[in-house]
């Protein structure tokens, strides 16, 4: 069943890279600027993120990702999202669409 009244945000891969890098700075105590970020997606594991802070890479699964995202929409939207709100999607690049 869709709900007509709901709506949807979506989220580039510029933004889930940055919804990543601002977790994990503020969870390893360095600043922005000293993560990087790169996303994929395999058939066998889904999607995932291997995030590099001070010279060790470290791999994010997908809800560690998702986490990461609903952070960033209520710090820098100020929407409130639950879990089940969002989901990763693989078109062009791999987005998030957040039900709103």
């Amino acid at each position: 069943m869709v709900d007509t009244n709901m709506a949807l945000t979506v989220l580039s891969m510029d933004e889930i890279i940055n919804a990543i890098c601002l977790h994990m700075a503020e969870r390893k105590g360095v600043r922005v600027q000293e993560v990087q970020v790169e996303l994929s997606w395999e058939e066998d594991t889904g999607y995932s993120a291997e995030v590099w802070v001070q010279g060790r890479s470290q791999y994010l699964v997908e809800s560690n990702m998702i986490e990461a995202v609903l952070r960033y929409l209520h710090s820098e939207y100020g929407i409130r999202a639950y879990r089940e709100d969002v989901r990763l999607e693989l078109d062009e690049e791999i987005t998030a669409v957040v039900n709103t």
